[in-house]
């Protein structure tokens, strides 16, 4: 039997989609899939993938740019797999109490891409994210770790269960 390939992708700034990225991988590999975990920019081709996560950190409203190229560059053959998109961004605990609806320009590519579904995490900001912005957030007390792994881990079994056994 050969596993299901998977390539989950990302986009992210600061490194906290990064790790949303890592754990999903990991999580598929435990349930026996094949997951390759990359930076969005360095996807080329997503041909030698049955399935593909994709993500991006959410900055003032807008997806990563990183993640938005890379479906574009793949949109041709990425209608013809099994897509999963994931957003990473509020730091707060508003993922968790509500589904949030992805933003524009994740609704249009869920729309081009033929996605099966997409998820918003909570996002991370510490004393070391660099920025003015970040900076003032933790200066403020609004900084924190919004990521929660059981989260991400049921959703990625999610991922799993309806992909199926291997082939």
């Amino acid at each position: 039997m050969t596993a299901k390939r998977v390539l989950v992708a990302y986009g992210t700034k600061h490194g906290a989609t990064a790790g949303i990225a890592t754990e999903i991988g990991k999580t598929l590999r435990e349930d026996g899939l094949e997951a390759v975990v990359v930076r969005a920019g360095e996807v080329d081709d997503v041909r030698g993938y049955d399935a593909v996560v994709l993500g991006g950190a959410l900055y003032a409203g807008r997806w990563s740019g990183e993640a938005e190229s890379c479906a574009d560059r793949n949109e041709i053959n990425l209608k013809h797999r099994a897509v999963y998109l994931f957003s990473s961004g509020p730091v707060d605990s508003s993922a968790e109490q509500q589904a949030i609806p992805p933003v524009p320009g994740v609704a249009r590519a869920m729309q081009r891409l033929g996605a099966r579904e997409h998820i918003t995490f909570g996002g991370s900001i510490g004393a070391g994210t660099p920025g003015f912005i970040a900076r003032a957030m933790v200066r403020a007390g609004k900084g924190g770790d919004f990521r929660n792994p059981e989260r991400i881990r049921t959703w990625a079994h999610h991922i799993s269960a309806e992909l199926g056994p291997a082939c």
